[in-house]
């Protein structure tokens, strides 16, 4: 069971990172801006009393805190838009969703955003998921993601009279990515990640993170090259006449070249950010502007040409990729190789921070994690992204921070921004830290109260070293109200 713990605020001293220090890549953590200091950093602690509402979730995915005083969640595995009441846990099922496909992937029910006027009396009492379905007929699967709208009743407390948004989107058994939700200007935003190829069982499907669509293709509504994507929608489905042209090509893609964004969240003055997973290091945070190609799968973390190559095991000559066997570390010479300097983009960017950037000589098997290494690599697998404002009365010294959720480490990781928001400032801090695989977070409208859900099942960090399956709170809502600084 959890306790009232204390825990650094975020910019003050330095935190205990894990496996790796982070590197600045030209400029040293904490520079920031020019004259870009914004809140004094107090040199305290904040204490929060912490608690387990609830647990026994069916792998839930996202949370939300709803206008009704409720938290709303996806079920991936459940396949059930649930809503707790956090005083004391009590679940009321608002939705099954039969027809979600399943796997034991990363499939499922996914993605889940409230509108802006859900409960305030405007007729918009909508709620938006998004989940994977099986378009095949017959016994083979062909997966496919569809965004839905459902409209809430309050009498009953149940979702109904569903609407499809868009349909037909990439859907994958891995990396689909699925965080959904409405900028400051009601639009729908959606990221997809590249499918999990490239790698493992789908080693040889090459990646199209940087194919873009044709006008042909947006015609035929054909999304077949949104992998790797942020999506900017209208709230019906269709293209935003502002939104960027890419290639030519007015289409949902918003931004490119991503490898599995599952973060996304708006900051000041509707700046956007996302996290996104790395392969073997060089977790992303980034700061997303609309065109913008973010250089996946050339380029992980910084263009420096270190600890990673592109090697595409789909165009495997003369050997085919399919007789191939899988490994992580050194590919067969049959599979071309690419460094991350021999890829150029005018539009490329690259991220504010990694986590994290190591030299080319890291030795990424670790024993301690026997055949669950990636568990060990110098990664904290980023499950969500939150900004949390300046003003009001919220935590002391958190005001403009980013809130990043990790699945390895059981970690909430803050990342103090510069006023402008254009770079960070200072060391990120972690806290919470668990053996847990920690999957999204929500706040209270005050907030000064935290609420992180956790996977039912998986491998994480062990607090003795190495990996585990051994979950303190498998398949819980977290709770951590902040009590007071000292």
């Amino acid at each position: 069971m959890l306790t009232t713990a204390s825990w650094a605020l975020a910019g003050c001293g330095h935190a205990d990172l894990p496996d790796d220090p982070l590197e600045s890549h030209g400029q040293a953590i904490g520079s920031g801006d020019p004259g870009d200091g914004e809140e004094e950093c107090a040199d305290e602690e904040a204490s929060f009393a912490s608690r387990e509402i609830t647990r026994d979730l069916s792998f839930p995915m996202r949370i939300v805190w709803g206008p009704d005083g409720y938290l709303w969640l996806t079920e991936r595995v459940g396949k059930r838009v649930v809503r707790v009441r956090p005083e004391d846990g009590v679940r009321t099922t608002a939705l099954t969703l039969s027809e979600v496909f399943q796997s034991g992937g990363q499939d499922g029910l996914l993605a889940l955003a409230l509108h802006p006027d859900l409960l305030k009396g405007k007729g918009k009492d909508y709620v938006y998921v998004s989940f994977t379905y099986d378009v095949d007929p017959g016994p083979a699967v062909d997966r496919r993601t569809k965004i839905r709208r459902y409209t809430y009743d309050p009498a009953t407390e149940t979702l109904g009279s569903p609407f499809d948004v868009i349909t037909g989107l990439p859907g994958s058994d891995d990396h689909n990515s699925a965080r959904l939700l409405f900028g400051p200007d009601r639009k729908l935003y959606y990221t997809v990640g590249d499918q999990g190829n490239n790698q493992f069982a789908r080693k040889c499907i090459p990646i199209r993170a940087q194919a873009l669509p044709t006008a042909a293709e947006v015609a035929a509504q054909d999304w077949s090259t949104y992998v790797g994507k942020v999506l900017r929608l209208n709230v019906d489905g269709s293209i935003p006449h502002d939104n960027p042209w890419i290639g030519g090509v007015r289409s949902h893609v918003y931004s490119y070249g991503h490898r599995n964004p599952q973060g996304l969240t708006f900051g000041r003055d509707g700046k956007l950010y996302a996290n996104e997973h790395g392969p073997k290091s060089d977790d992303e945070l980034n700061l997303i502007k609309p065109g913008k190609n973010y250089g996946w799968p050339h380029v992980a973390g910084y263009q420096d040409d270190q600890a990673y190559t592109y090697d595409n095991w789909s165009a495997s000559s003369p050997e085919s990729c399919e007789s191939l066997a899988w490994n992580d570390y050194v590919p067969p010479p049959s599979v071309p190789r690419q460094l991350e300097s021999a890829f150029s983009h005018p539009y490329f960017k690259e991220p504010l921070l990694t986590f994290f950037t190591v030299d080319n000589d890291y030795d990424f098997f670790d024993p301690a994690c026997g055949f669950l290494q990636y568990i060990c690599w110098p990664t904290i697998a980023p499950s969500s992204l939150h900004y949390y404002p300046s003003g009001g009365h919220g935590i002391p010294g958190w005001g403009n921070t980013l809130l990043m959720t990790a699945l390895k480490k059981g970690a909430l990781y803050q990342v103090k921004l510069s006023a402008n928001g254009k770079s960070v400032v200072g060391e990120p801090v972690v806290h919470f830290q668990s053996t847990n695989r920690y999957r999204d977070l929500a706040m209270s409208p005050d907030r000064k109260t935290l609420y992180i859900i956790t996977d039912t099942a998986g491998n994480a960090s062990s607090p003795t070293g190495g990996a585990t399956t051994a979950l303190d709170n498998p398949g819980a809502i977290l709770e951590f109200k902040y009590t007071g600084s000292h």
